[in-house]
């Protein structure tokens, strides 16, 4: 039986730091709604999020229980302030000093594993500098050569730790079995995670990240008066924040660690890179593009909205549905049919939007949402979770 293993304050703490760098992405792409700015948000946060996984797995193994523990988590949590700060210009004058700071995470973070596992954290934490110092170069550089070394940045990330897997698993000759029966792979290192902490790590940044959509109305009617639409467009919009808090935490967080604790141990590490990394991306990403939409959209709200503004409004939210799909799928938990059409139903309230005002697609979007999880609630009240990886 598992050793009950919660979430600490100090890393509750973390995760308010690091939810700074969506706050800014945010502010990056409310400033400039274009396919640039939107690609410079997917490829930082990409990198960013690649390594505050890395966190949320180092303290599920080495919780921060001691004092050196902690003083090096809250150094980390200073480099990641740094690259929250440069975020607005990492693609230019703020470039080296978002490379700076994402390079001591790196270290910091591999400095901070060898307490559990050791040397032998080198097979990840040497591809893991290599992105960094990928990105550090970045700063260097403006136009293609900066947009290249940001994607040779993505591709260390996620090739070359399955290379190196390969090559260990595969590089020891039949006369050395006993050596061979040593080589461990990203599962063995990182599989033995505590389920209950997994789960709730990733449902506080959540929920946190939740909070900056809500600060986004605050910030969107900045010093307008108080009128009767502008708070019926904040209520609206605090309406589609909780239906997707809903979607998350009522139906699939406790599920979610079901799965998890049936999982063999061993196992973990994938299935956490499935739900909690490549599915939670467009989860977060989608917030964050909703949350630029209501900064543009609350002060407009009578007003026929431009495309843009309208899309990344509808499109975050959609985002967010794609994400929640794949980490339903991951996990095996379902059903999906009815968010897929709340997917493209949300979708369809752009040219609305376009036609009419903000506030009729802020409306449309609270309709739809609450339909899908009416439909839910009808047709779908209690599915039953799979035992999935312990076989």
């Amino acid at each position: 039986m598992e050793t009950p293993h919660r979430v600490s304050t100090l890393e509750l703490f973390f995760d308010l730091v690091f939810v700074f760098t969506i706050t800014q992405l945010t502010v990056l792409l409310a400033d400039d709604i274009s396919f640039r700015a939107a690609g410079q948000v997917l490829v930082i946060f990409t990198v960013l999020f690649w390594m505050y996984g890395g966190y949320a797995h180092l303290t599920n193994q080495v919780p921060p229980d001691r004092t050196v523990r902690r003083v090096l988590l809250i150094l980390a949590m200073g480099a990641f302030l740094v690259c929250a700060l440069a975020v607005p210009t990492a693609f230019g004058a703020g470039g080296v000093a978002f490379g700076l700071g994402y390079v001591f995470v790196v270290l910091v973070h591999s400095a901070l594993y060898t307490q559990a596992h050791g040397f032998g954290v080198l097979w990840f934490a040497l591809p893991n500098l290599l992105c960094a110092l990928s990105v550090l170069a970045a700063g260097f550089f403006d136009g293609p050569t900066a947009w290249g070394l940001w994607m040779l940045a993505l591709l260390i990330q996620f090739v070359v730790p399955q290379l190196v897997q390969r090559v260990a698993a595969s590089g020891a000759r039949p006369a050395e079995a006993e050596a061979a029966s040593a080589v461990t792979t990203v599962s063995d290192q990182l599989g033995g995670m505590s389920a209950e902490h997994l789960v709730e790590r990733h449902g506080l940044l959540l929920i946190i990240v939740f909070g900056e959509s809500v600060i986004a109305i605050g910030i969107g009617t900045g010093s307008l008066p108080l009128s009767v639409g502008i708070a019926a467009g904040a209520f609206l919009a605090l309406a589609i924040a909780s239906a997707l808090w809903w979607m998350y935490f009522v139906r699939d967080e406790g599920r979610a660690e079901e799965v998890f604790a049936e999982t063999a141990p061993e196992k973990r590490f994938k299935l956490a890179m499935l739900a909690y990394y490549y599915a939670f991306l467009p989860m977060l990403l989608g917030i964050a593009a909703f949350a630029a939409g209501v900064k543009k959209t609350i002060g407009h709200l009578g007003e026929h909205l431009h495309t843009g503004p309208a899309l990344v409004l509808a499109g975050g939210v959609a985002v967010y549905l794609a994400g929640d799909l794949a980490f339903r799928a991951a996990l095996g938990i379902g059903p999906a049919r009815f968010r897929a059409a709340g997917m493209l139903l949300v979708l369809a309230t752009v040219p609305l939007a376009g036609a009419t005002a903000g506030l009729w697609q802020l409306l449309a979007l609270v309709l739809v949402l609450l339909a899908v999880l009416g439909a839910e609630a009808r047709w779908a009240p209690a599915a039953v979770t799979p035992a999935t990886g312990s076989g």
